[in-house]
């Protein structure tokens, strides 16, 4: 079976031309979870946002066998989909984010491919979204404060159930997901992420996971790719220690 997803002699560089990343190459198959290793500043989340194609880089990144635009990349990263760490810049609240994702013509069309109905944040839609919120432990009460008023851990648990409720992305790539939550959280979270690839109905294939926990990437990865002085190289299978 060939690779869900392709990183080949990827290269990323800074301002001044320095590079971030160079000639990262790995494959990812389905039913992967890749782990992503490094120490901070190494470039681990540089090279997801390239594979995410949201910065710039010479080399290639693979979809199925196709570039991401022979898709068109609005809808490539509905299939690749990376999920930040972060969110506490975006405006307004959860609930209005997903109205206006939900709008993008890239998500309409994958909804419409997917045999989805558009019944709209108020709808059909959001329903979808609190009933996934619910397995990642999201208080419904959450999904209409502002961003800036959600905890860190509030603030991920909503991306990742936004992520995955969307029901368009094949290959998730996850920034430190969990960095935020409590080890029960945690557990939870992964719990639920995992099942989703051990589940056909769910369109979520692989995983590309950033974390720097050695005791959750021993949970959750089943191959492991190091980030250190800019190369990108995958481990032995019997690799497991995080930087």
């Amino acid at each position: 079976m060939s690779p869900i997803l392709e990183v080949r002699d990827l290269t990323c560089s800074k301002g001044d031309g320095q590079p971030i990343i160079s000639g990262a190459t790995f494959t990812v198959n389905e039913g992967d979870v890749v782990v992503l290793k490094g120490v901070s500043g190494s470039g681990k989340s540089t090279l997801l946002k390239c594979v995410a194609h949201l910065e710039l880089y010479s080399g290639h990144v693979l979809f199925k066998g196709k570039p991401p635009t022979h898709y068109g990349v609005p809808t490539f990263r509905t299939k690749v989909l990376y999920i930040p760490q972060r969110p506490s810049l975006l405006p307004l609240t959860p609930r209005d984010f997903v109205s206006a994702v939900m709008s993008f013509s890239a998500q309409k069309r994958q909804n419409h491919e997917a045999g989805f109905t558009s019944g709209g944040p108020s709808g059909a839609w959001m329903d979808r979204f609190l009933e996934v919120g619910s397995r990642f432990g999201v208080d419904p009460i959450l999904w209409d404060r502002n961003w800036a008023e959600l905890s860190g851990g509030e603030g991920q648990r909503v991306m990742m159930a936004i992520g995955v409720a969307l029901g368009t992305a094949e290959v998730l790539l996850l920034d430190e997901p969990t960095s935020a939550l409590d080890p029960e959280t945690t557990l939870a979270v992964e719990n639920h992420t995992l099942s989703m690839l051990r589940k056909p109905e769910c369109s979520v294939k692989a995983i590309i996971w950033i974390t720097h926990s050695q005791e959750q990437g021993q949970r959750v990865g089943t191959r492991f790719v190091t980030v250190a002085g800019g190369k990108a190289r995958e481990e032995p299978p019997t690799q497991v220690d995080l930087v």
